[in-house]
């Protein structure tokens, strides 16, 4: 029966279909599992991700053009157009680096099912040795005469025994014998791969959809997180709207020599309905973590202050930090002395606990006063109550937080048992010879020394044997 034209051109419809498969698993494939692509990806990741740690990432404009100025340029070429036009004051978000993310997570995928799988199969699949010349392709290979015919089995039978005390699964048929230990080093390239490629989805996930804000938040006050600084393009449902945080009390421990020892901000964290569903103390490397979202204490500054003027009500100031030209922070405010405002002084503040600097109009220095006490000034007695402080909240969410940890602990494991020995050995009982040979993938030394102390037990072994005999 010949084929008709239709079997013809179905024929070369299935073979054209064909083509772009077999492309792929020929050239493409091989390719892609490449080792040498593979850490050349490795090193492209490394050298970007240095980049981003040494620029300075979700700066403004102005960061970028005081410090990457076009004259003279960073290393004669890296001014602030280029570092932006290419994406370097975001690395870990920009579509190329992105992309070499993928692609070495891809090289992974395709090493692990080209290389790594096969390897781990072929390993479990037990193999007979039937021939004596097979031994002569082991790297390390015996010959022991058993001339005697009842001491054929009886030396199959101990060298399993003592195969089997050295922790080695024995596989026995017949005359032949194979056994093997440490098949978890063949796993452990396999959990390596793995946990990398978790930790790349990790990435991936915590810089499409994280996110970093920073808030200045005076004591007493309560605020939603606002002033996102940086933030993936798929951020938005990660920004808390259900829940806001009030900042209960700020406040700093000194030395005994003045200097700060630590900031403190006690938080609480309030549903829609205003109620505390959550209260705790942060302060530096003790952060407030609450339904993914981390808040570090970082910094801290002066909010305001409050005085009082004769017998009036206690009067709440705003307090601005000044420009002090590099000689520290300072921050300052005007109190009025008279009710028409005609009439003021100015005050000066480093800390919050420190000397406060009183100035009258002309500039000049009229008092010093510290938080709660008093002094005769413009004809008015100004008392300062106290001084409120801020606190400098740094807040962040990375959705993908869990699964680097994951990933990173996969690959510990991975790596110790990757240092686990593959170890397998071979043994023929043939025309009162006994073949025995082996072979590890590292440590040979030792793997040498384990089998010629089980071949000398073997042969102490069989000596005894034959002297009850006879």
């Amino acid at each position: 029966m010949t084929a008709g034209p239709t079997d013809s051109f179905l024929t070369k419809i299935l073979h054209w279909g064909t083509l772009p498969t077999r492309f792929f698993r020929k050239e493409v494939l091989p390719l892609i599992a490449d080792l040498r692509l593979a850490i050349l990806l490795l090193l492209a990741i490394a050298a970007f991700s240095i980049s981003g740690t040494v620029i300075e990432q979700g700066q403004s404009l102005a960061f970028y053009q005081a410090n990457y100025p076009e004259n003279p340029a960073l290393f004669g070429f890296l001014s602030w157009k280029v570092l932006l036009a290419i994406g370097l004051d975001h690395v870990y978000r920009t579509w190329w680096f992105l992309s070499i993310l993928i692609l070495f997570g891809s090289s992974l995928t395709a090493c692990t099912f080209t290389r790594q799988f096969p390897a781990l199969t072929a390993a479990r699949r037990w193999k007979f040795y039937d021939l004596p010349r097979q031994f002569e392709k082991l790297a390390l290979s015996a010959q022991i005469d058993t001339a005697v015919e009842m001491r054929n089995t009886a030396s199959l039978n101990s060298l399993e025994e003592l195969l089997q005390s050295r922790r080695y699964r024995v596989f026995r048929e017949g005359e032949t014998l194979y056994a093997r230990k440490g098949i978890v080093g063949r796993i452990g390239p396999i959990v390596v791969h793995a946990s990398m490629l978790i930790i790349l989805a990790g990435s991936i996930l915590g810089a499409m959809t994280g996110f970093m804000a920073q808030e200045l938040v005076p004591s007493g006050n309560s605020f939603h997180i606002n002033n996102i600084v940086d933030a993936g393009p798929w951020a938005a449902p990660q920004i808390p709207k259900d829940w806001s945080v009030r900042v209960n009390r700020f406040w700093i421990n000194y030395t005994p020599d003045g200097n700060i020892d630590q900031f403190y901000s006690d938080l609480s964290v309030l549903d829609r309905q205003e109620q505390e569903v959550d209260r705790q103390t942060i302060h530096v490397n003790k952060p407030l973590r609450y339904k993914g979202v981390t808040m570090y204490q970082t910094d801290w500054g002066i909010a305001g202050i409050q005085v009082q003027v004769n017998k009036s009500p206690i009067l709440q100031l705003p307090m601005a930090q000044l420009d002090s030209k590099g000689q520290g922070r300072i921050w300052g405010t005007w109190i009025p002395t008279k009710p028409d405002f005609s009439e003021g002084v100015s005050l000066l503040a480093r800390d919050l606990q420190g000397t406060l600097l009183i100035y009258d109009a002309k500039g000049q220095l009229s008092t010093t006063l510290r938080a709660g006490m008093a002094t005769e000034i413009n004809g008015v007695t100004l008392k300062i109550v106290q001084v409120i402080g801020s606190t400098g909240l740094q807040i962040k969410a990375d959705p993908g937080i869990p699964l680097v940890y994951t990933g990173f602990g996969l690959l510990m494991l991975g790596v110790m048992m990757s240092y686990v020995s593959h170890s397998q050995v071979w043994a023929l009982q043939k025309d009162g010879q006994l073949y025995v040979g082996g072979r590890t993938n590292r440590a040979q030394v030792a793997f040498e020394r384990e089998v010629v102390e089980v071949l000398d037990r073997l042969s102490a072994t069989e000596e005894t044997r034959q002297v009850v005999v006879v």
